[in-house]
């Protein structure tokens, strides 16, 4: 819509409200990302529009820095929503030149305090979110680093006392055994480390734009990892204690150990794929859910 009435009505663009709003600081205070892109590629004299200021003396990277009533991004969790608005701010920010944005307002205050103190609250809560995630996942990546020690630590069937190795090394199930557990113990050592490094962070505003959402999905993305080759390692190493005529009896009950591991997948779907998502994108992009 914006874009046909400019096309129709070019000189549209310099119209302000009766709080000396333009369509910049509108879009940028209602955080509308597809309109702002849409401002800052078209071609047209920038000076006058980009550098504009409402009542208070406010530019559009004042108004970036603010936390607004009106947020259209649905995203779960307060770090990725305090993620979303940095990178707003910093799309902000890096979309123009530094001379376009006026540094202080009519109260004497720059972008980056205003940004500050309206998201003290949103940074505490992002805070103590991920710090609660990365408690519980990393008892969990713990779980699995020392199950999967010890599993790689027991050879099945022994060593061959004449040559010292293993008696079993001839059957593609042992492969399978030794590699599943190796992948388990790695893996769940590197999410281990993700969730403690997120645990000892400072938790500072620029933390929250790229390093903490990352760590936490290369942590998840671990662990979801080590628990698959944990039940894969089991059942290559159950595999050598049934009979052999019990083996392939054997393997629907191995399917039904894998349904935990789904399940679960399947419950942290939404979360992994908002964060992934939120993670990836330069520029934070509106939700179109319904929010009850």
């Amino acid at each position: 819509m914006v874009e046909k009435i400019l096309e129709v009505n070019p000189v549209s663009i310099n119209d302000k409200n009766e709080e000396k709003k333009n369509v910049v600081l509108l879009a940028v205070e209602n955080r509308q990302p597809e309109v702002y892109e849409l401002l800052v590629k078209r071609k047209f004299r920038k000076d006058s529009v980009f550098r504009a200021v409402d009542n208070d003396g406010n530019s559009a990277l004042h108004l970036a820095a603010m936390l607004s009533n009106y947020q259209p991004w649905h995203i779960p969790g307060a770090a990725l929503q305090m993620q979303w608005e940095m990178k707003w701010y910093k799309y902000v920010k890096n979309s123009m030149p530094p001379h376009f944005f006026t540094r202080y307002n009519d109260k004497k205050r720059t972008p980056k305090e205003i940004f500050t103190e309206a998201h003290s609250e949103l940074l505490k809560k992002g805070g103590k979110w991920l710090n609660s995630t990365s408690s519980s996942c990393s008892v969990v990546a713990t779980l699995i680093a020392t199950v999967a020690f010890a599993t790689s630590a027991t050879v099945p069937g022994s060593f061959n006392e004449n040559n010292g190795k293993p008696n079993l090394a001839h059957q593609s199930a042992f492969n399978l055994f030794a590699v599943s557990s190796l992948i388990a113990l790695c893996f769940s050592v590197t999410s281990l480390v993700m969730f403690l490094a997120i645990l000892t962070s400072r938790h500072q505003e620029d933390d929250f734009h790229e390093e903490l959402p990352r760590k936490l999905l290369f942590g998840l993305t671990a662990l979801f990892i080590s628990i698959a080759a944990m039940l894969v390692s089991f059942c290559a190493g159950h595999f050598f204690v049934l009979k052999d005529e019990l083996k392939y009896a054997a393997l629907p009950v191995y399917a039904v150990t894998c349904l935990p591991i789904s399940f679960f997948a399947i419950a942290q779907f939404s979360l992994y794929f908002d964060l992934a998502w939120a993670t990836f994108r330069k520029v934070p992009q509106r939700s179109y859910k319904m929010a009850f």
